[in-house]
């Protein structure tokens, strides 16, 4: 018979024990780093809309299909094939653009 120490007996060669701690802390900087880079594209995301008017008074009898905003300004398609500009500090109108079919 052979006196071979078992496995769990032999001491973990030092290069062995480096690997495994570098695995470790290489997967822990991982996932922060993918944790912050989530975190960062929800905070720009987040915080780039600008708030919605109260109230759009728009002329009459049009119709509203479609809404988009700008950093001052936001337009409203009509289903006359308008495009209303306004203000968004005054809510006035802007402009208006038809839409040639």
């Amino acid at each position: 018979m052979s006196s071979a120490p078992e496995p769990e007996d032999q001491p973990e060669p030092p290069g062995l024990r480096f690997l495994r701690l570098l695995v470790t802390v290489l997967t822990g900087v991982m996932i922060a780093g993918i944790v912050l880079i989530l975190g960062l594209i929800w905070a720009r995301y987040n915080n780039t809309r600008a708030p919605l008017p109260e109230v759009i008074t728009l002329p009459d009898g049009a119709q509203a299909t479609a809404y988009t905003q700008g950093s001052d300004w936001y337009a409203v398609v009509t289903a006359d094939d308008r495009i209303l500009i306004f203000d968004r500090a005054t809510g006035r109108l802007r402009q208006e653009m038809r839409i040639d079919r």
